[in-house]
């Protein structure tokens, strides 16, 4: 069975494409709104405004002397989210699966246990640059600690699904990338992961899931391999009404990859050069 992961692999044309589709060729993101006409309801716009106010790691920054509740619970939720990348990183410096595995979790333990976000740089206020740095101090100057505990002997703060790990590694192609690099590309496809599945979560509550799986395959690949005279024709649609249903999806996609991205800066103007910075990684390959 495919994963969503399988299905975010793009050639060159599909990334140009894709990133036509979200307007970030020739177009400043914050102005995409404006060109393709996107007019939420006031209502949505009250419930996804706060995304780009106080977003998930903005929270953790600004409480990070104090370690209140609400910061902790962001945190949780952004380690569950992108522990996969730094278990990558950790198995392409040289660690075993095991010890990976071990290392993983540990290293998540101490972050939730300990202080470490009250020394968090505001200046590189970037999450994915946060993890990674404190990751490679923690396995220069710590490792061998966390090797002699006893696995599994630690309460676990935040629930990580490390038994999926190393089949889940084991699935991704051979590079020549370096761990940071390849880091990097894992983050950003565990973004647009979690971005889909999001998406496609509302499309399922709307009792319109089998629209959505039909009409994915038009965020990431070309007009050519997805003509609507043929998604017409599976859907019962017009041809008319699917072009209006791809816009629509492309829309909110646009308006749900910022928001997982602003989840993950310490302000809002990151947004925008952190969007260029993903495809810039997916671009590598």
């Amino acid at each position: 069975m495919k994963t969503w992961r399988d299905n975010l692999a793009f050639d060159a044309k599909g990334l140009q494409f894709h990133e036509r589709a979200l307007g970030l060729s020739r177009v400043n993101t914050t102005e995409v709104g404006k060109k393709y006409g996107s007019t939420p309801s006031a209502a949505e716009n009250v419930e996804r405004q706060p995304a780009f106010v106080t977003t998930h790691w903005s929270v953790v920054l600004t409480a990070g002397r104090s370690d209140t509740p609400r910061a902790r619970k962001a945190l949780a939720r952004l380690c569950q989210t992108y522990w996969y990348p730094l278990y990558a990183y950790v198995r392409r410096r040289g660690h075993p699966a095991h010890d990976a595995q071990d290392l993983t979790q540990e290293f998540f333990a101490r972050l939730l246990e300990g202080n470490w976000i009250a020394k968090a740089d505001r200046d590189k206020g970037r999450f994915r640059s946060f993890l990674l740095m404190v990751m490679g101090r923690f396995l220069a100057n710590e490792w061998n600690k966390a090797e002699t505990l006893k696995r599994g002997g630690r309460v676990q703060l935040v629930s990580l699904t490390l038994d999926t790990a190393e089949t889940r590694y084991a699935k991704e192609p051979a590079d020549t990338s370096t761990p940071e690099q390849a880091f990097e590309k894992q983050w950003a496809l565990a973004l647009l992961e979690e971005v889909l599945q999001h998406l496609r979560n509302e499309y399922v509550n709307d009792d319109r899931e089998i629209l959505f799986d039909k009409l994915k395959p038009c965020l990431i690949g070309s007009r050519e391999t997805q003509p609507y005279a043929v998604l017409a024709g599976e859907l019962g649609m017009t041809e008319g009404a699917v072009k209006t249903a791809v816009c629509r999806l492309r829309e909110r996609y646009r308006e749900r990859l910022k928001a997982e991205i602003a989840n993950t800066v310490a302000s809002p103007s990151e947004v925008d050069s952190e969007l260029r910075h993903l495809f810039r990684i997916l671009a590598r390959g």
